[in-house]
């Protein structure tokens, strides 16, 4: 597997792979996320044992779809010129029964189900309304969560990272 990473003609890295860190004490559940400047924090609800200082991992989750879902949308309003003045992506997740999903092929066991719901603002056609619905489903976030993923686990040591030099 290769990485590939450009520099724009700003001489700033395009956006591409890039290292996020998760620490945390093996005592909870709180995390501490480094992604570049950027700090995040982890955890899971009181409830289920954890201090609730941070959404939960699947609340993350959420939020990665979300947000890419508007940014693509809004990217795709801009570049046709066309009257949307804001996105807003409300999502939820669950676990449901195979059996009970008309959609899924297995028909066994549990299947994680995201709802989301999309609104658009702005003196927009129902034509337009229609075509940002599609280009929805058609965000970087959303097409990784339907393709098949391959995730590579490496033991390191304290402090060595194993991640491939991009």
């Amino acid at each position: 597997m290769t990485a590939i990473t450009a520099t724009d003609t700003t001489g700033h890295e395009a956006p591409g792979p890039r290292t996020i860190t998760v620490h945390g004490s093996a005592a909870g559940f709180a995390q501490e996320i480094a992604i570049d400047q950027h700090r995040l924090r982890a955890d899971e609800p009181l409830s289920v044992g954890g201090t609730d200082t941070g959404p939960t991992p699947y609340d993350l989750l959420l939020a990665a779809l979300g947000s890419c879902t508007s940014i693509t949308v809004a990217m795709y309003a801009r570049r046709k010129k066309w009257p949307l003045d804001a996105v807003t992506v409300r999502l939820s997740h669950s676990k449901v029964h195979a059996a009970d999903c008309a959609e899924a092929e297995t028909k066994a066991g549990m299947l994680d189900h995201v709802h989301r719901d999309v609104e658009f603002t702005g003196a927009l056609s129902d034509e337009q309304r229609a075509r940002l619905l599609d280009i929805a489903s058609k965000c970087p976030v959303h097409r990784t969560l339907d393709s098949e993923i391959v995730i590579e686990t490496h033991l390191t040591e304290p402090g060595v990272s194993g991640l491939p030099t991009l």
